[in-house]
C-alpha cells in the first residue's frame, strides 16, 4: 500500500498534456527563456558540460539541442568485449527472463510479449533469455548507442501511458514498462536477434532514432509497425542509434546462451555507455 500510495498522484496527473507542454517548451527558441531554462537544468541537475562538444550552455538555441548534447571525442570509450552498455544512466534490473517474465522491481513482474507490443512470436525469441533495463536520469547523457553491431529488421511504435520511470514509480506501478509508450527496435546480429526498447515517460517530448528520425509526435492510439528486412540498415557496435528528447528508460531483450552479463552489474549501479556490459558464455 506505501508504495502505491508513494505514486498516486501519477493516476492522477493529466500526464499526455503535461508531456504535450513540455515538448513545446524543450523545442521552443525564445531567446530569453531558453538560456535561463538550460542554465537553470544544468545547475540542478549538475550536468557535466566539460565532457560535451560544445560546453558552451548560451550557445543552443533550444533545450532540446541542449538535452541531446554530442560528447567530446573519446568521452566514452569502447571495452573490448562482446556487448557494450549503450546508454549513460544506473541499472534498474538485470538478469534472465524467467519464462516470458521480466522482473521489473520487488513483487512486480511484466511479461516481453506485453512489452514488445502483443507480438507473441517475436517476444517467444526471448523465452529464457536475459534482459537489462536502463535508466537516464535528468542530467545524464540522452543518446542512446548499439550494444553490439546489428542490422536493423523491423520498428514497433506502442501506444500507452506516460508515467514517470523513476525507481520510486517502477516499485509502485505494476507492468510499468509494458504500460508506457515506447518504440521497439528489432535487430539481427551475429549473436541472434535481439531487442532494444525506449520506453517513453512523462514529460518525455518524443524519442527519436537515427534511420526515422522522430517517431512521436505524431502520437497514435494504434500500434505502428516498419520492416526493414529488404534494406541495408546496418549500425556498429558503439555507434548511436536513437535519443530522448528528454530523459526515460531503455529495455534490452536477448535469446537465451547469448549474454552473460558484467558480474559488478547489478541494481542501482552507475553505468556508463561504452563500458562492459557482458560477453558471449563460453560453450
Amino acid at each position: 500500500m506505501p508504495k502505491r500510495f508513494s505514486v498516486l498522484h501519477q493516476y492522477l496527473l493529466p500526464k499526455q498534456a503535461l508531456t504535450s507542454l513540455a515538448g513545446r517548451v524543450a523545442r521552443s527558441q525564445d531567446e530569453r527563456f531558453t538560456p535561463q531554462l538550460i542554465r537553470w537544468f544544468a545547475k540542478r541537475y549538475g550536468v557535466n558540460m566539460a565532457e560535451a562538444l560544445n560546453p558552451d550552455l548560451a550557445s543552443y538555441t533550444s533545450f532540446n539541442e541542449f538535452f541531446t548534447r554530442a560528447l567530446c571525442d573519446g568521452a566514452r570509450p569502447l571495452a573490448d568485449t562482446d556487448f557494450v552498455c549503450p546508454v549513460d544512466g544506473a541499472i534498474s534490473q538485470c538478469g534472465a527472463i524467467e519464462h516470458d517474465q521480466i522482473i521489473q522491481a520487488k513483487g512486480h513482474r511484466y511479461s516481453t510479449t506485453a512489452l514488445v507490443g502483443g507480438d507473441g512470436k517475436l517476444a517467444a525469441q526471448f523465452d529464457h533469455g536475459s534482459f537489462a533495463t536502463l535508466y537516464l536520469s535528468p542530467r545524464d547523457y540522452h543518446r542512446i548507442h548499439m550494444p553490439c553491431d546489428g542490422k536493423l529488421t523491423r520498428m514497433i511504435y506502442v501506444p500507452g501511458s506516460l508515467f514517470s520511470v523513476n525507481p520510486t514509480t517502477a516499485r509502485g506501478v505494476p507492468g510499468l514498462f509494458a504500460r508506457n509508450e515506447r518504440v521497439v527496435c528489432v535487430f539481427d546480429s551475429a549473436f541472434g536477434p535481439f531487442v532494444l526498447v525506449l520506453v517513453g515517460a512523462t514529460i518525455v517530448g518524443s524519442m527519436a532514432t537515427v534511420w526515422h528520425g522522430v517517431v512521436n509526435p505524431p502520437r497514435s492510439r494504434k500500434v505502428r509497425e516498419w520492416h526493414y528486412t529488404d534494406q541495408e540498415i546496418v549500425l556498429k557496435k558503439g555507434e548511436e542509434m536513437g535519443r530522448f528528447l528528454l530523459g526515460s528508460t531503455v529495455v534490452l531483450l536477448f535469446p537465451r546462451g547469448v549474454v552473460e552479463f558484467n558480474p559488478d552489474w547489478e541494481p542501482g549501479r552507475a553505468i556508463r555507455m561504452g563500458e562492459g556490459m557482458g560477453r558471449k558464455p563460453k560453450t
